[in-house]
C-alpha cells in the first residue's frame, strides 16, 4: 500500500514546510478563482491581521482557542487534472516507477486541494481513460478518496494521446499533470498539443527507474520488453552498447522537454528512488514552482 497512514502525515507535513514558499500554480495566485461570492463552504484557513473577521468560525475558536476563517467559493474554479501512466512499463526497476507516479500524483492532489482547487485524477491504459475520482474539493475529500490510489492496477500499453483526446479537459481553467515514463512508440505529443490548444497550464514528470537511468549491466543478456513479453532482445552489453543507449535516453529525454516547454509547459524528470523532499524542494524550486 503506498496511500498510507504514514505516508499521508509525510504529504501534511511537506505541505507545511512548503506553504509559505508557493509560487506559480500551486500559489493560490489564480485569476479566475475568487472566495466568498457564494455560499458554498470549502475549508479553513489560519487567521491573518487584516482578514475579513466576519468569516471567523468563532465555534471552532471556542474548541480549538485558535481562530480559523472560513473559506467559500465562485463557480470559476480551477481544476487541477492528473494523468497517470498505468502501463505494465510502469512497474519496472527496483524503486517501482508505479509508487513513485502514485506519490507524485497523491502530493500534487494534496497540495491543489489545499489551494481550494478541484482535483481529478485519471489513469491510462491502453488508450482508455478512466476515472480514479473526480472534482475532488477540499481535505475532507481528499482524505476519503484519494485510498483510490491504490486500486490502479499497472498492466498493458500507454496510449497518451488516444486517451486524453476524447476526454472533457476543461478550456483554460487550471493545471494538467501527466505522469508516465513516456517509454512508448505511441504518440504522446497530440496529447500535450491538445491541452496546450485547449489553454491548460502543463506538467510533464516523467519518472524512470535508476536501471534505466544509469544502467549497469554488463555481458550477454536476454532482454525482454517490459509490455509485451514476445519482443525478446539478445545482445551482448558492451561499453559502447552502454554509450550508444545513454544517448538515446539524452535524445529521449530532452525530444520530450522541449515539446513541453516549446508549448508553454513544463517538465520535471525524476527517479522513481527520488525523495519527496527532493522533487519538490530541488526540482520544483528550479522550475520556478517553488521560491
Amino acid at each position: 500500500m503506498v496511500v498510507s497512514e504514514a505516508f499521508l502525515e509525510q504529504v501534511e507535513l511537506l505541505q507545511t514546510l512548503i506553504k509559505n514558499n508557493l509560487a506559480g500554480r500551486f500559489g493560490g495566485t489564480h485569476q479566475s478563482k475568487t472566495f466568498g461570492s457564494s455560499c458554498e463552504f470549502t475549508d479553513y484557513r489560519d487567521y491573518m491581521p487584516g482578514d475579513d473577521v466576519t468569516k471567523i468560525d468563532w465555534n471552532a475558536f471556542a474548541r480549538f482557542e485558535k481562530l480559523y476563517l472560513k473559506l467559500y467559493l465562485d463557480e470559476r474554479q480551477v481544476h487541477t487534472r492528473i494523468y497517470i501512466d498505468a502501463s505494465k512499463s510502469m512497474k519496472f526497476g527496483k524503486g517501482r516507477k508505479d509508487e513513485q507516479a502514485l506519490r507524485l500524483a497523491a502530493v500534487f492532489a494534496y497540495l491543489s486541494v489545499c489551494e481550494m482547487d478541484k482535483v481529478s485524477v485519471y489513469m491510462i491504459r491502453d488508450g482508455h481513460l478512466e476515472e480514479v475520482f473526480v472534482n475532488m474539493l477540499g481535505r475532507e475529500s481528499f482524505y476519503n478518496e484519494i485510498g483510490k490510489l491504490d486500486s490502479i492496477e499497472f498492466d498493458g500499453d500507454s496510449k497518451i494521446t488516444e486517451a486524453i483526446l476524447p476526454s472533457v479537459v476543461g478550456y483554460g481553467d487550471g493545471l494538467s499533470i501527466i505522469i508516465s515514463d513516456f517509454l512508448t512508440d505511441e504518440d504522446f505529443e497530440g496529447a500535450i498539443e491538445h491541452l496546450a490548444n485547449k489553454r491548460r497550464d502543463i506538467l510533464c514528470v516523467q519518472v524512470l527507474a535508476r536501471e534505466e537511468l544509469s544502467p549497469r549491466t554488463r555481458g550477454k543478456m536476454h532482454l525482454i520488453d517490459s509490455e509485451d513479453a514476445n519482443h525478446i532482445y539478445r545482445k551482448n552489453i558492451t561499453k559502447d552498447i552502454i554509450r550508444a543507449y545513454m544517448a538515446a535516453l539524452d535524445y529521449a529525454t530532452g525530444r520530450i522537454r522541449n515539446f513541453c516547454l516549446a508549448r508553454g509547459g513544463n517538465y520535471m524528470l525524476v527517479s522513481s528512488e527520488e525523495s519527496l523532499n527532493g522533487i519538490f524542494f530541488g526540482k520544483l524550486t528550479e522550475m520556478g514552482v517553488l521560491k
